[in-house]
């Protein structure tokens, strides 16, 4: 049964009061597109505020509640200053309330001159001059403004405010129905942990660590699960076994000789393809560990069985990329390799790919490289045997289950990805696949030579990139966002590339970031890779999939704002070539010990794998709240800390009522969840989105 005839919470979010297209918009930034993603939509913290009759009785960055009177409205032209409201409080003290790029109309309604008004938010300090920013609250009853003392606090988007998005919670809140239990009684008393629909609700209304650890737990549970339903529907299915001759693994151009953990990859994966069962393995190589090569001994081992293979990437220039890059070391093997792409193939639009799309049906192309186009309804294959998926955590599960149905066994699947995952990590994120590690470097890659720099030297960093670019070299300048914010410091993008743009010159500079159109950011990418550009200027959308071996330097603007692993990524951009390659980290005035430590760790050491459980140990232990900022992982509600040392419950919790489905007494090798836990289950699966998993059950 679908889940929107079991209950009200997994219905549109535009069924409850209020919500209508003006902020649908803002609501589905967030992801909160029905009622339950509103429910689940924890607070990152609570805001404690002390009341006060008289600004002097408060300190500086404190939040407090105070009533205060309107005196003076006072804005200027330009649209970028801030508006300001100036009051005082009861003896006489002044405070300025301040907005930035807000409707100056809607503050003069609320603030009225003359009329005393409760104002809570964080008091600052503007020169001389006291100051609230953007206040939380403005009300003009006493009553109302102490129920505001403790309040959640949550993420918020353009167009949202903390009154709005508080008022739809309870709303959803509401709803919550009577759901039948998917945990297990005991763990759930051993534990200490409230039913589910109070946990809800106990976890909006402060921080009650057994009910974060019964959402965390749930969450754990139904990915464990999904997972698990993964692997078993697989294993129920045969496959094509694949044994080659070596004849054309032996063609290839290789200008390095294998590394021992390439070697030892390689003959894992042709184990596992050899079997009947379909191989679902995980090969996680380090920055420039060649995962590419072991890809593509891998593919061309399918060709020499008399197969195709496949290879997935997440954008078009990185699937682009893979193209020259195996077109090149397959030169001497007569193996013929195919680009199919969302807007075509490599060249002659519409006509090329209709070729590739014969060639594929028709057996003539042996390996296909493209973005998710390669597995759309249009693309029918003669014998695909392999499919391997490059930056496997872009993609999801679903996914990957559309490319299964495309041969005519479930194909063989190789995952790579190029983030190095704590091994704490890796059951959650992949559950039970096999993993391969490259934990090895190719003989006569250098270390990246890497250097701390405080940002007031920025100038000097400059200098030297001029030198830099005179002298034939091309560099990346990364920052940790796309524009300004008027009450932040984080270096924005589009404001150092107009910088740089203006010392250098027009043309010798391009800009990269999430927000462009695909094809403004394909035509930058692509000026850069063919070096008619000297410098690129990006957020961290470079992170995964740049290849341009002439690109020596990397600077990193605000470096302690990312993490040891997104920092070792973007280092990953150089080094990629013969010449010596060098990274700064430009860091701000005030540093955090956790920052320094990063910092210092990036100088240290090059190795991904210590640097993940390093960033893993730096932001595990946390606060109990904030989780969604905690890490590259695939939840919403469960944090780091939780995923080591609830995943190993959930794990073997999930295991159980696979198990107890594999042994209902049925003789086919369809996969079932049985009994009522197995039937709570099925709910579960749909609150944390795994419904791909249901697709897999006996009647689901």
């Amino acid at each position: 049964m679908r889940p929107e005839r079991l209950n009200p919470i997994f219905v549109s979010a535009d069924s409850l009061k209020g919500v209508g297209p003006g902020l649908a918009r803002p609501l589905d930034k967030l992801g909160l597109s029905r009622v339950k993603d509103i429910a689940y939509h924890l607070p990152d913290r609570f805001a404690v505020r002390r009341a006060v009759a008289e600004l002097n009785e408060a300190s500086v960055g404190e939040q407090v509640m105070v009533a205060l009177t309107p005196l003076e409205y006072r804005s200027s032209g330009s649209p970028r200053a801030p508006f300001r409201v100036m009051a005082q409080d009861a003896a006489g003290t002044a405070c300025a309330l301040t907005w930035f790029g807000r409707n100056t109309g809607w503050a003069k309604k609320t603030l009225p001159l003359g009329e005393k008004r409760w104002v809570a938010g964080r008091l600052g300090q503007f020169g001389t001059l006291l100051q609230i920013v953007h206040p939380d609250h403005v009300t003009e009853d006493g009553a109302v403004a102490l129920g505001q003392l403790h309040e959640a606090v949550y993420p918020l988007s353009e167009g949202l405010t903390q009154n709005r998005l508080a008022a739809l919670v309870a709303q959803a809140l509401a709803l919550l129905p009577d759901l039948p239990e998917w945990i297990d009684p005991g763990l759930m008393a051993r534990h200490g942990w409230p039913a589910w629909a109070q946990a809800l609700h106990e976890a909006h209304r402060g921080e009650h660590e057994a009910a974060r650890d019964r959402l965390a737990y749930d969450e754990l549970l139904a990915n464990a699960l999904a997972l698990m339903l993964v692997r078993e529907s697989g294993r129920s299915r045969r496959g094509t076994p694949l044994v080659g001759d070596g004849r054309l693994r032996a063609k290839l151009n290789l200008p390095f000789a294998l590394t021992g953990a390439q070697q030892r990859s390689i003959e894992e994966i042709a184990g596992d393809v050899a079997q009947e069962a379909p191989m679902l393995r995980l090969l996680q190589g380090d920055v420039g560990s060649g995962k590419t090569v072991v890809a593509l001994s891998a593919m061309l081992l399918a060709v020499e069985a008399g197969a195709q293979a496949a290879l997935l990437a997440p954008t078009e220039i990185l699937a682009r990329q893979h193209y020259d890059t195996l077109s090149r070391l397959a030169s001497g093997t007569g193996v013929n390799i195919a680009l199919l792409t969302g807007r075509g193939s490599l060249r002659g639009g519409g006509r090329a790919r209709e070729s590739i799309l014969m060639g594929l049906m028709d057996g003539s192309i042996d390996i296909c490289i493209g973005t998710h186009a390669i597995f759309q309804d249009s693309v029918t294959y003669r014998n695909l045997a392999l499919v391997v998926i490059d930056e496997q955590h872009r993609f999801g599960v679903g996914q990957r289950l559309m490319l299964t149905q495309k041969g005519r066994r479930p194909p063989h699947c190789l995952a790579m990805t190029a983030t190095p995952i704590p091994r704490s990590l890796t059951l959650a994120q992949y559950g039970e696949m096999d993993v391969s590690r490259l934990d090895e470097l190719p003989p006569g890659r250098q270390a990246i030579d890497t250097r701390v720099v405080a940002l007031d030297r920025i100038e000097d960093v400059i200098a030297a990139l001029g030198r830099h670019i005179a002298g034939g070299g091309q560099a990346y300048w990364v920052c940790p966002m796309v524009r300004e914010s008027e009450t932040d410091d984080i270096a924005a993008a589009e404001a150092r590339y107009a910088e740089l743009k203006a010392l250098f010159g027009e043309g010798v500079a391009v800009l990269v970031h999430g927000q462009l159109r695909p094809e403004a950011k394909d035509a930058a990418m692509a000026r850069f890779a063919s070096g008619a550009a000297k410098l690129l200027v990006a957020t961290t959308v470079i992170e995964v999939g740049v290849d341009v071996p002439n690109s020596t330097l990397m600077v990193i603007e605000q470096a302690e704002r990312f993490g040891l692993a997104q920092l070792h990524q973007l280092r990953g951009r150089v080094g990629r070539g013969t010449e010596k390659s060098t990274c700064l980290l430009l860091r701000g005035e005030t540093l955090s010990e956790v920052a320094r430590e990063r910092l210092a760790l990036m100088r240290e050491t090059q190795d991904g794998f210590r640097l993940a459980e390093e960033d893993l140990r730096l932001r595990g232990g946390g606060e109990l709240l904030g989780t969604r900022q905690s890490g590259d992982t695939p939840f919403r509600v469960a944090s780091l800390e939780q995923i080591g040392r609830l995943l190993p419950l959930a794990h073997d919790d999930a295991r159980l009522l696979v198990e107890r489905g594999r042994n209902d007494g049925r003789n086919d090798d369809s996969v079932a969840l049985v009994g009522e836990r197995g039937e709570a289950a099925r709910v579960l699966l749909y609150l944390f989105e795994r419904d791909w998993g249901v697709q897999l059950l006996r009647g689901g």
